[in-house]
């Protein structure tokens, strides 16, 4: 932080000294811009004055306000260049006052990082001759300062794009910088590679030491971590600047992946995809060509392991299956498939690993793609995870089964088929449905044939005039003479309503869940032919229309008649 302090200090001087040498606005009224950018370098001006007679945390303020100061400046020239770009009249007059300005910023920037960049090395330098702790500290110090470089650098490329639009060519100074991102790109990625060696040595080295040696070494350890983070850190950043000029930086964020393991939004893009992609191809050529005299005899065992668990897998479905189809658990259909279905796959998907394993293939960058991929997966089929979570309280809850009719999901039918995905149901005339198994579960869910017996639920009217006491017996002959009505529960037979047209009468009688329709069918039927035969009526709503005629009217017709 002391050493920004200095160079902004050195900044504002230089700045304020250039400043009183531009020439003089011209007459007419300046733009408000111009006056800001004016009120900036005397606000500046002050608080470097401020800054000479400050010490220690007050020093620090200032310094922190001259950055504040300066990024307001800049956002200042920011606006000016923007608007002298578009042409307007009214910035023309100052368009040599922008360029100065302009001009500042680049000059302070070329000798602010040539600065920074001398003291970086010199730190650097001084690292193997300090102390422990001091190599901490100093560790810290360099990080700044290289992020503030960073932070220079694309500023600069901001100063560029400034000259260019006020008409000054730039082409050899952007290249230069561009240039000098893909050497600084460079270096970091055979830190980072150099580094990441390290850290793995000495955590090995950790991991095998003595009480009396592990001090020493988590020490290095420690200052190994944070070189690689450093380096890490400083990466990504000029990444982000590269992209900012187009600079090829897939392998960079390939490298970046493959030491961190976070999935970013840089995995999306297809160089970095191809990039990784590439990479793997390579190492698995040169792997072929380095153990050709070993592969065959490693694929050999390959073989043998994947059909040695491919037996196994068939015969733990086969255990599996004996198991959960006992009477004793009650499982239904689906919840047998499928532990089945699970147990038979799981065995198999440890086999293909430990096959893998066998012919020397490294399983993290394999689970990791998985892991990718599944998160890509996941949002790319919310809906079919969601059928898939409804499949499982389906399982686990068991409303219905396989051959049972149902009503769910606003269809009825027969089930035909269940998956943890969705449920086929075949309709009475003969049609399928395939319903998604979140819209079962999300809905009322009606199992008609869950139970053994179902009670059958009939309403028979007679006339006022027709005897009770023969229709009850005509009923109780019909229930009592049908094979299929069962004797317990007993049958329920009461005179119900005394409706409009009609006495009802309701008739239930309970039968097994399969002969439900066929006892429906048989009595309605028998109750017609026995109501004919003893000469009960089945009423149906009528009216009788009576007309009554008044005497006088009766005698007027009476008189028309004699006439």
């Amino acid at each position: 932080m002391r050493l920004i302090c200095i160079l902004l200090l050195m900044f504002s001087s230089w700045v304020w000294a250039n400043t009183e040498e531009t020439s003089a606005a011209p007459p007419d009224q300046k733009p408000a811009a111009i006056t800001q950018i004016k009120t900036l370098n005397t606000e500046l001006k002050e608080l470097l004055s401020e800054s000479k007679t400050s010490t220690g945390s007050a020093q620090n303020v200032v310094s922190l306000q001259l950055i504040n100061k300066n990024e307001e400046l800049r956002e200042v020239i920011a606006d000016l260049v923007n608007r002298s770009k578009q042409d307007d009249e009214t910035i023309k007059p100052y368009h040599s006052f922008v360029l100065e300005q302009v001009n500042y910023q680049v000059k302070f920037i070329e000798e602010a990082i040539v600065f920074l960049t001398k003291k970086v090395n010199a730190d650097e330098q001084k690292l193997d001759t300090l102390g422990d702790e001091q190599k901490l500290l100093t560790q810290k110090k360099v990080q700044e300062i290289r992020s503030y470089i960073q932070r220079l650098l694309s500023q600069q490329w901001t100063n560029y794009h400034w000259l260019a639009d006020l008409g000054i060519d730039t082409s050899k100074q952007k290249n230069a910088l561009v240039n000098n991102i893909e050497h600084k790109l460079e270096y970091l990625s055979a830190s980072l590679t150099f580094n990441s060696q390290q850290e793995q040595t000495l955590n090995k080295q950790l991991k095998a030491a003595t009480e009396s040696e592990k001090g020493s070494l988590q020490l290095l350890h420690i200052l190994s971590e944070r070189q690689l983070a450093s380096d890490l850190t400083n990466m990504q950043a000029f990444i982000k600047l590269a992209d900012q000029m187009s600079v090829d930086t897939a392998d960079y964020k390939k490298q970046i992946f493959e030491q961190t393991g976070n999935v970013t939004n840089d995995l999306l893009n297809v160089a970095v995809l191809l990039s990784i992609v590439r990479n793997n191809l390579e190492d698995l050529s040169h792997w072929v060509v380095d153990n050709a005299p070993q592969m065959l005899f490693k694929l050999f065992v390959f073989i043998i392991i994947i059909a040695v668990f491919r037996i196994l897998k068939n015969i733990t479905s086969k255990m599996v299956k004996k198991a959960v189809s006992s009477p004793n658990l009650r499982m239904s259909q689906l919840m047998q498939e499928f532990f089945v279905s699970m147990s038979g796959k799981g065995v198999f998907c440890i086999g293909l690993l430990i096959a893998l394993s066998q012919i020397g293939l490294d399983l993290t960058p394999i689970l990791t793609g998985f892991g990718v991929a599944g998160v890509i997966i996941g949002f790319a089929l919310q809906d079919t995870l969601s059928n898939f979570a409804s499949g499982m309280m389906l399982l686990i809850y068991r409303p219905f089964d396989v051959g049972d009719f149902v009503e769910a999901g606003g269809v009825s039918g027969k089930v035909s088929h269940m998956s943890l995905v969705s449920t086929t149901i075949k309709t009475f005339d003969n049609q399928i449905l395939i319903v998604p198994n979140s819209k079962i579960w999300g809905d009322t869910i009606k199992n008609v044939t869950h139970e053994r017996v179902r009670r059958v639920d009939m309403i028979f009217g007679i006339g006022y005039s027709d005897d009770l006491e023969l229709a009850e017996k005509v009923f109780n002959d019909i229930i009592d003479e049908h094979p299929m009505v069962l004797r317990q529960p007993e049958k329920t037979i009461k005179l119900h309503t005394l409706n409009t047209s009609s006495v009802d009468y309701i008739v239930r009688p309970w039968v097994k869940t399969e002969d439900y329709w066929d006892v429906y069918w048989d009595v309605t039927r028998e109750v017609k032919r026995r109501f004919d035969e003893v000469g009960l009526s089945i009423p149906f709503p009528q009216q009788d229309v009576h007309l009554h005629v008044a005497d006088a009217e009766a005698a007027s017709l009476a008189k028309v008649k004699r006439d």
